[in-house]
């Protein structure tokens, strides 16, 4: 319609036939939408490009786009800020039992876990050059640890919630799990029978990166929370290490899910970075799923919108940035095509000069 009034305009005013098209064709071009149609789709794919060079495979433009506005991160613990691959250091005993013969039905009954921490007691116990035994019955209780059959007894190792579930007594163990739970151990309740007979401790280091990456992040004003599966007070003595304030601790994936849905509630928009099985409900659920691919499960990383190539949570705050000046660019893109064309236009249509 503007190159229409245009050409029409020139032509009337006696400019001829010739300049009238001329104006009309440049109005046109002007006003071709090819500019705005690029700016942002050439920032994302430069963006997303730059994001693979450092490791970081970025699933959408959208993602990428939605990044900038994270003021909250959520980390899960094991394996994300902590190296995930935990060393058995203690093992309580109660009751008349032999300590390697215990370790043995623990060991016998985690070979076949994936999760961290069964790793930890089966090396254990291969270290001691301890035989392991074949299992009748196993069952994986996600959220509490797990259930199997040794020799006719039934063997249960987990957390809390496992031993009130079959109403085992766990009195004696306080003071252990407590000394253990503030040097930053994680304790498992053994039990035999429905009897508590043994607490296992392990230990899993936090990655050197994590305390710089989450020190970078509270610099750029995102927010750090820490949502684990591990007791409260191990996970309350990791975060004091990383500066984390607030935490949640024996949570069920189920309940790690509902945190998020509440988070979002609160900060709006809210990332969640994760590495196992339990995890993945909560990274569908936030704004901005975000998979550590170096030790992570394929199901965490089919979920997470960005997956990290590697292990190193310094990343993490580089896709922060990397979205910030995408989005920058982005509206650099768009101001200055919109500026232009209005510049032109103003200088072909008669009567505004």
């Amino acid at each position: 319609g503007i190159a229409l009034i245009t050409g029409i305009s020139w032509y009337i005013s006696g400019s001829g036939l010739v300049s009238a098209l001329s104006f009309f064709i440049s109005v046109l071009v002007i006003a071709c939408p090819c500019a705005l149609g690029l700016a942002t789709p050439t920032s994302i794919m430069v963006g997303t490009g730059k994001g693979a060079e450092n490791g970081i495979l970025i699933k959408s433009g959208e993602a990428l786009e939605t990044t900038y506005k994270i003021k909250t991160v959520v980390f899960d613990k094991t394996g994300t800020i902590t190296v995930g691959k935990p060393v058995l250091t203690d093992f309580k005993v109660y009751g008349n039992h032999d300590e390697n013969e215990l370790l043995q039905l623990a060991a016998s009954v985690e070979n076949h876990s994936e999760h961290p921490l069964a790793e930890a007691i089966v090396k254990g116990a291969k270290d001691k050059n301890i035989e392991l035994k074949k299992y009748d019955k196993f069952r994986a209780l996600p959220g509490y640890g797990i259930r199997a059959t040794i020799d006719g007894k039934e063997i249960q190792i987990g957390n809390k919630k496992l031993m009130d579930n079959k109403k085992i007594d766990i009195a004696i163990s306080d003071k252990d799990y407590d000394v253990l739970s503030n040097q930053g151990k994680t304790p498992m309740y053994m039990s035999i029978d429905n009897e508590l007979v043994g607490l296992i401790a392990v230990a899993d280091v936090i990655k050197p990166t994590s305390k710089e990456a989450i020190d970078k992040l509270h610099k750029l004003g995102v927010k750090a929370i820490m949502l684990t599966g591990d007791n409260t007070k191990t996970a309350e003595s990791i975060g004091k290490q990383l500066g984390v304030t607030e935490i949640k601790g024996d949570l069920m994936p189920q309940e790690k899910l509902d945190s998020i849905k509440a988070l979002r509630t609160t900060y709006n928009k809210v990332a969640m970075v994760g590495d196992g099985i339990n995890d993945a409900p909560a990274l569908a659920a936030s704004t901005v799923g975000i998979a550590m691919g170096g030790a992570g499960t394929d199901t965490a990383l089919e979920t997470a919108d960005v997956a990290l190539m590697g292990d190193d949570l310094q990343k993490l705050p580089f896709i922060v940035r990397l979205s910030r000046q995408t989005l920058k660019v982005i509206k650099q893109n768009i101001t200055f095509s919109l500026g232009i064309k209005l510049l032109a236009l103003l200088l072909v249509i008669p009567g505004w000069l």
